[in-house]
């Protein structure tokens, strides 16, 4: 029943989010972080290295980088040049270089060597923000404030007509108010597994896609009513 507050369209927008939420449920069962780590520093890291960089390529570089490094102090301690040339394959390697060993001496000097776990704390530490403290929060803690908003679940959200947003803060608000918390870190991973599987950022495949008769993008590409089946079903990702 909808709420004194919520006109019969918000009520509409809130059941699509929730179908689409169920669909990528059938779809991506498994679906979790797809970086590699172990322990809480290594998500900080992998994820701080992650910035404009495939995942695939992070878990190659911190496959060693993570047996080199064991600890924050290990970071910390670390030359500059050393650890510009151990991470230099993710991009962008001296700025990543530099908040890393930053990240790690506030953690070893302010947190006696723990990764904090609010998100106050996570983004006071230099090259975090929102994004890399939910993926923390969540994945390494199971602590859930919001919603992980990469290129991939921004792209997705906006296709799918969840937002209107450029701006990953907004759009992290709107998936927000539209779905329970219990949905917030399964969503980020799901959307990521299918940007990557249907909705490529080129050419998203619509016409192998179960969504798009609750997408705005995919009836527009293929010409469906809203209510029209798609015969065809996406290709699930791999595990």
């Amino acid at each position: 029943m909808p709420t004194d507050d919520q006109t019969p369209q918000s009520v509409a927008e809130h059941e699509r989010a929730g179908q689409i939420v169920a669909e990528l449920r059938q779809l991506y069962p498994d679906a979790k972080c797809s970086l590699d780590f172990t322990t809480p520093l290594e998500l900080l890291v992998a994820t701080m290295l992650s910035a404009q960089c495939t995942d695939e390529r992070v878990n190659q570089v911190t496959k060693t980088l993570f047996q080199k490094y064991r600890g924050p102090q290990d970071y910390a301690n670390a030359d500059p040049e050393t650890l510009e040339q151990d991470v230099k394959q993710t991009g962008f390697y001296r700025n990543k270089a530099k908040h890393i060993r930053e990240a790690a001496q506030m953690i070893v000097e302010r947190y006696d060597g723990a990764v904090p776990q609010t998100m106050e704390e996570l983004i006071a530490l230099p090259g975090v923000a929102r994004k890399t403290a939910n993926v923390v929060m969540g994945n390494a803690f199971g602590v859930v404030e919001g919603v992980v908003v990469d290129t991939h679940v921004g792209r997705l959200a906006r296709r799918l007509g969840l937002t209107e947003s450029d701006d990953p803060v907004k759009v992290e608000q709107d998936l927000m108010a539209l779905l329970p918390q219990r949905d917030w870190l399964d969503l980020s991973h799901m959307l990521i597994m299918h940007g990557r599987a249907t909705c490529q950022a080129r050419k998203p495949l619509c016409s192998a896609c179960t969504l798009a008769p609750l997408c705005p993008t995919g009836q527009a590409t293929l010409g469906l009513a809203a209510a029209e089946p798609v015969a065809a079903k996406p290709k699930r990702a791999s595990k």
